[in-house]
């Protein structure tokens, strides 16, 4: 099997957010890779589905809250930029403080 650069990355970033996701789901406190490829997976494929960029952007900054990332991690993190695929073609999205400060429980925040 033969990649781009590109399919590689976007290789890459989804098995760090399956890896992600299978720790979240056991509880498990996210790291900065981990929280990083979690968001930005999650954005890729709203974009695949079609989902505007203020709506990605929106949603984005409320999957993960402090209670799922390492101490220290929301400090790390103050912005996470992917240039996932639109149907109209690729288009930068900038997601700010993608790590919720408050508890909020977000229906859809499975990274799926």
């Amino acid at each position: 099997m033969k990649l781009t650069t590109k399919e590689e990355e976007r290789l890459t970033t989804f098995t760090a957010a399956e890896v992600a996701r299978r720790r979240k789901e056991r509880g498990v406190l996210l790291s900065h890779p981990e929280a990083v490829a979690y968001v930005s997976d999650w954005c890729i494929e709203r974009a695949r589905d079609g989902q505007s960029v203020a709506e990605i952007r929106s949603g984005a900054s409320q999957l993960l809250g402090r209670d799922d990332v390492m101490e220290g991690v929301p400090e790390m993190i103050d912005m996470i930029q992917v240039e996932p695929v639109f149907p109209d073609g690729t288009k930068l999205v900038t997601v700010h403080d993608p790590i919720r400060s408050d508890d909020i429980e977000t229906p859809g925040g499975d990274g799926e």
